[in-house]
């Protein structure tokens, strides 16, 4: 290119630059559009992954005070809670975690392994068992319980009532909609190559 074409290509470079790029919606809700864009949706995104991801890393340090991992931190204490007088079923446990009862049976098993957890058949259905605290697991929560309020009352501090219900709320409505988000996510990836490469 010669010297003198050099003006005219950096002006052309300067237009092409000036147009900003806009990104497409990334949904076509109109309930979950402001005036027709989705800003409001890619920052609640953001959001959630980063307060998903500060969840995750206060799960793992509390699960670590217990000697345990993150996941079997939240087995515990989910079995504390729901436990009762009787004791929970595995599928429970499960079904409140929104994980597989394949999960929640290996994690119950290691942690009665530990010492942790008992497992005691269930009297209305001897092929499945009930699960309650040990004693050295209540222990373990005791002397977690303070630490324990102290996070949850920092996390989630900013919320009065009013809002901490309607998080509640829109907290279920997102783990109903994720799910069947994870549905088409897996019926995607199930097809063949081939058909994808058909479609496109």
């Amino acid at each position: 290119m010669s010297i003198s074409k050099l003006p005219r290509a950096r002006a052309r470079v300067k237009r092409e630059n000036a147009a900003a790029y806009v990104l497409p919606p990334t949904v076509s809700s109109g309930a979950l559009l402001d005036k027709g864009s989705d800003r409001r949706l890619r920052t609640l995104v953001n959001d959630l992954f980063t307060v998903a991801s500060r969840m995750e890393i206060i799960r793992a340090h509390l699960g670590r005070r217990m000697g345990l991992s993150g996941p079997q931190y939240s087995v515990l204490i989910a079995v504390a809670h729901l436990q009762g007088e009787r004791g929970v079923r595995v599928g429970t446990v499960a079904q409140a975690m929104h994980v597989s009862s394949a999960f929640i049976a290996s994690e119950t098993g290691k942690m009665a392994r530990l010492g942790l957890l008992l497992k005691r058949p269930n009297p209305q259905d001897r092929r499945g068992v009930l699960l309650t605290l040990a004693p050295a697991g209540r222990l373990k929560i005791v002397r977690l319980s303070a630490e324990i309020r102290a996070i949850n009352d920092t996390f989630f501090g900013a919320l009065d009532a009013e809002s901490f219900v309607a998080l509640c709320v829109a907290a279920q409505a997102l783990v109903k909609g994720s799910g069947k988000a994870v549905q088409y996510v897996d019926m995607v990836e199930s097809e063949p190559s081939s058909a994808l490469s058909a479609a496109e």
